[in-house]
């Protein structure tokens, strides 16, 4: 029976793969973009599209990809030493009012790169992505590894969601224009904004689901870490943003109280476990990120300067070690003193 529902739950959530024919270039050139941005070709194949035949939310989800994913093509074929420094009107605008139809920026988020960027591979629940970026099956893996961690997240998210009443209210490759200094300014997007923009890139620090975790359990965050994270919700889709809000209350505060002590070993078992998934990401980003890209410095990065630009910050433009060492402090100063069993 149980079987029988999880296959269920993967037709359910199958994501749109396919645009209507009109925007079929879209997807030759998102599918072609590695290949496209090797032979330097790519700023030449961007082409004037509208939007009037896109309706279903999944259409404008995977447009917003495709687009993020053209995007970063574009600004970034010639390396990190000389990216584009205006996006043309043939991208900017339908890619801005894509974006203002779906609430997000115009670039390249996690909810692009990860939620919207798979497919079934096979009838056994495999994925692969929908768009390959440059980088290969390591990139591929990159975000199918952070797929399956939100996959892994979703019951957690159910229990949260039926624990807490809902109030509703109102690649590796660097892919950001804020805090990088090669884009110090930001990027122009011809025919919307005569001024860059600063916009933050896809990153870890946009998981809607960890951040769920953290407003549930109340585990706070200070200064430039808080500022960060705050600034990552903008990044969100919107009801993402608004489950994080519904979910921060005051569970903790309700804990400390009650001297319930098997109360408090069950909301410090729920800490340990979330101390444990950033003790976990700590480890993983040193050794299949910092140390890369230290090689990849030492040995003249022949990828354009990523790896000396992956070498101390993340996609979103935090100090990547700092930040996660500080969130993981955080987290394992929520745990609370467990009273004696009487």
């Amino acid at each position: 029976m149980l079987e029988t529902n999880e296959n269920e739950m993967k037709i359910k959530l199958l994501l749109q793969t396919k645009l209507p024919d009109y925007y079929e270039v879209w997807m030759d050139i998102a599918c072609n973009l590695t290949h496209l941005i090797e032979s330097r070709t790519l700023r030449d194949v961007v082409q004037k599209l509208s939007l009037h035949h896109l309706h279903s939310h999944r259409e404008l989800r995977l447009a917003h990809l495709a687009l993020g994913v053209i995007t970063m093509g574009y600004v970034w074929q010639e390396g990190q030493m000389a990216p584009a420094q205006v996006l043309p009107r043939n991208l900017a605008v339908p890619y801005c009012l894509l974006s203002q139809k779906l609430g997000l920026p115009p670039i390249l988020v996690y909810a692009d790169v990860v939620l919207a960027n798979w497919k079934l591979k096979d009838p056994n629940g495999n994925i692969e992505v929908i768009f390959s970026l440059p980088g290969g099956e390591t990139c591929s893996g990159f975000i199918i590894v952070s797929m399956l961690v939100e996959k892994a997240a979703g019951p957690g998210i159910m229990v949260c969601t039926s624990t807490v009443p809902i109030f509703h209210i109102s690649t590796l490759r660097i892919s950001r224009w804020r805090d990088n200094p090669m884009l110090p300014n930001g990027l122009v997007y011809e025919d919307i904004s005569d001024e860059p923009v600063l916009l933050s890139g896809g990153s870890a620090g946009q998981s809607s689901s960890i951040q769920c975790f953290d407003a549930l359990l109340c585990v706070r965050h200070y200064d430039e870490t808080a500022a960060f994270l705050a600034r990552m919700r903008e990044y969100m889709p919107a009801p993402h943003q608004r489950l994080i809000h519904s979910l921060s209350g005051s569970l903790r505060d309700f804990i400390m109280p009650c001297s319930n002590p098997d109360l408090c070993r069950s909301y410090n078992s729920c800490i340990t476990a979330l101390l444990d998934l950033r003790n976990y990401h700590i480890n993983t980003v040193a050794k299949y990120v910092l140390v890369p890209a230290h090689h990849a410095r030492l040995s003249g990065c022949p990828l354009g300067g990523v790896g000396m630009a992956l070498d101390s910050r993340g996609a979103g433009g935090s100090n990547i070690m700092g930040f996660l060492k500080t969130v993981r402090n955080n987290t394992q100063k929520a745990l609370i003193a467990e009273p004696q069993d009487m």
